[in-house]
């Protein structure tokens, strides 16, 4: 029988003369200049808690999904993707470590809100829903049930970061198209048309 492969976990990455930058739920962020290098790590994290168990190969996994998306979605809204192989100066000798979970990207400027598209009402929305009838201020159909399918995506922000400590988790959806049209005029739709390909591919 053969031997089952043991793999390495990478809770946190650490390479010698070398910090990050930042590092988040999931991902370790480095410096290059005018680049970034983002790492995916092992640890697992559900609801803004990182659970003390990681899972061996998650970072690549989910480096690898994203990988698919971002260039599958390339000709619906440019992104933030250089290279899903390039191993950067100074960390060549590291090559192993971050074969598949590492990738190299443009240095953009963040907007503190997470942008969530929903195609079905589960989760935080369908709390929501339940209490108000709508989620982040959007009406919806009366009599809908837990998962049910919506009949449009619908823009549904969360303040995340430094900004979810002093905002309710979900946002008005006004509230973060007032900021997205001040700093990033046209991105709304930007943000609306990725789901609208997956729902075409569902």
């Amino acid at each position: 029988m053969a031997a089952t492969p043991v793999y390495r976990v990478i809770r946190e990455t650490h390479f010698a003369g070398v910090a990050p930058i930042a590092r988040g739920k999931v991902r370790d962020i480095y410096d290059l200049g005018d680049r970034l290098l983002i790492v995916a790590t092992d640890r697992l994290s559900a609801f803004d808690v990182i659970l003390p168990t990681p899972i061996p190969d998650k970072g690549r996994v989910l480096t690898q999904l994203s990988l698919f998306w971002f260039k599958l979605l390339r000709d619906v809204t440019p992104n933030h993707i250089l290279s899903g192989a390039e191993i950067p100066e100074p960390f060549e000798q590291y090559g192993e470590e971050l074969a598949g979970r590492s990738m190299v990207v443009r240095k953009t400027t963040p907007l503190p809100v997470e942008c969530v598209v929903r195609g079905y009402l589960s989760g935080s929305g369908w709390k929501d829903y339940l209490a108000t009838g709508k989620i982040c201020g959007i009406a919806l159909p009366a009599g809908l049930r837990e998962s049910d399918r919506l009949p449009e995506p619908i823009f549904t922000p969360a303040a995340c970061g430094e900004a979810a400590r002093n905002k309710p988790r979900n946002l008005p959806a006004r509230f973060a198209v007032r900021g997205a049209a001040r700093n990033h005029p046209g991105r709304y739709e930007i943000r609306i048309r990725p789901a609208r390909r997956g729902a075409v591919m569902d």
